[in-house]
């Protein structure tokens, strides 16, 4: 994906944001807009490379289209953005990354760069990097108190410390510095 020209699929039922969106982004990609689920589902395809997709909407919430996609094993990223205070519930959802609105050029491109990196890590950093990504999500929106009483949380927490050491085992000559580590991947800073 790197290589070539992303193809973006952007989902918002405001057809302002949508349309504002899509053309941050048609600088570098080819961009495809949907405004709402339906349509959103009508136009992904195994060519969309990344959707940002809104997680409310009147027909399909963005909730059901982010399960019909992985339904379908599209192998596109999906980064939810939304106005919604993120809940527990974003554990258990298959996305990428969660930008929450508003939402400035800088954070799309931030983020088509950050979901082009992913493509180049293997399964253990891209499960690594989602999950880190709730984990960031979740933190910055709940209190301690919520976060270590809630029993999914605390699961992705212990997911998220599985994945560190199951990359350190893998990759000899670090000294446990899992931020060396991404350092020394394609694609890591």
């Amino acid at each position: 994906m790197t290589d070539e020209q992303n193809t973006i699929l952007v989902v918002d039922d405001e057809r302002d944001i949508a349309d504002l969106y899509s053309t941050w982004l048609e600088a570098d990609s080819e961009v495809r807009t949907a405004y709402g689920g339906e349509e959103a589902l009508r136009k992904v395809d195994g060519d969309v490379d990344i959707v940002f997709l809104d997680r409310q909407m009147p027909d399909y919430s963005g909730d059901e289209v982010l399960d019909r996609i992985r339904d379908r094993d599209l192998a596109c990223r999906v980064v939810m953005v939304t106005a919604v205070d993120p809940d527990f519930d974003i554990v258990s959802m298959e996305f990428d990354d969660y930008l929450t609105k508003p939402v400035m050029r800088e954070d799309l491109a931030d983020a088509v760069e950050a979901m082009n990196e992913r493509d180049e890590y293997d399964d253990t950093l891209q499960e690594y990097f989602a999950l880190t990504s709730k984990k960031a999500t979740l933190e910055a929106e709940k209190t301690p108190s919520e976060l270590q009483t809630n029993e999914r949380y605390q699961e992705m927490v212990q997911r998220v410390e599985d994945l560190e050491e199951e990359a350190d085992t893998v990759v000899t000559g670090f000294e446990n510095d899992f931020d060396t580590l991404f350092q020394e991947f394609p694609g890591g800073d």
